[in-house]
């Protein structure tokens, strides 16, 4: 099947898990009415972003917001990119996104890699390390359209990432994101058509909406862009939905018009995953 119709939800975090969960719920019956295939949701999409939230929010695998969303893939027979949450196992806290699929099994989980540790002088500081623990796995999950890749925000910065997914056969990479208004509008969509274009793929990041009465201020700009770089569909930074239909084919068009993945020097060079 190559074709794949996307739905992007972009939502406001509010302080109540409890009403973020149910705010998605309705969002994605309201979407799932364009008969969409696969639903993503934004970076920590029901945890306010903030270190000292992640250990009050965090649950364990297979407690109640997990159950809920796997109830809302099988109810709506989507597959589900569940942004992510905190996840507590045993005396350590990740930043987790789990996919289900249509009968809301969980077929991927991805623990972030890279944690985001920054000072922007005068701009922005944010040190997820301080609750958070790294994970260790590069993720990449099989679907009835074939392979797609999975990573978390800070992940995507860092281009062996993507490249180690596509080598092992994604032709797709989501991002479930939470940019900030310092480095979106520097970066954001300068990374998603960069990571497109260098590995002739399909890149789609999901956002929070931008939300003035947080310390953390998301950039929002939910998008999806083609394997030329071309920006396909995006949202602004408020609270919306949108979809697209991507085509795979496409990507066997542009490698084939422009074979960068067969002219790459492995005499020369290589990427090994450790």
């Amino acid at each position: 099947m190559p074709k794949i119709k996307i739905g992007l939800i972009q939502t406001i975090v509010e302080n109540k898990k409890e009403d973020n969960l149910y705010k998605v719920a309705q969002l994605i019956d309201k979407i799932c009415m364009e008969n969409v295939d696969m639903v993503i949701l934004p970076e920590m999409f029901f945890c306010p972003y903030n270190t000292d939230n992640f250990p009050t929010y965090a649950e364990k695998e297979n407690e109640y917001s997990y159950k809920f969303l796997s109830n809302i893939a099988k109810k709506n027979n989507i597959y589900l990119i569940a942004g992510s949450m905190p996840e507590k196992e045993n005396n350590k806290i990740y930043n987790t996104s789990y996919v289900f699929n249509r009968k809301g099994e969980k077929i991927a989980k991805h623990r972030k890699i890279h944690l985001f540790d920054i000072n922007i002088k005068g701009k922005q500081t944010f040190k997820e390390s301080d609750t958070l623990s790294a994970g260790n796995e590069v993720t990449i999950f099989d679907s009835e359209f074939g392979k797609i890749g999975l990573c978390i925000c800070y992940d995507f910065r860092f281009p062996e990432l993507a490249r180690l997914m596509v080598d092992k056969g994604a032709k797709v990479i989501i991002v479930p994101a939470s940019f900030n208004t310092t480095t979106g509008p520097a970066h954001w969509h300068l990374m998603f058509k960069s990571r497109a274009v260098d590995n002739q793929i399909y890149t789609i990041g999901c956002s929070p909406a931008r939300n003035y009465n947080s310390s953390y201020t998301s950039y929002g700009h939910s998008l999806i862009v083609s394997p030329f770089g071309e920006l396909l569909c995006e949202l602004d930074d408020k609270e919306g939905l949108i979809t697209y239909e991507i085509n795979l084919e496409y990507i066997d068009k542009v490698r084939k018009e422009l074979p960068l993945l067969k002219h790459r020097r492995n005499d020369l060079y290589e990427l090994i995953k450790k």
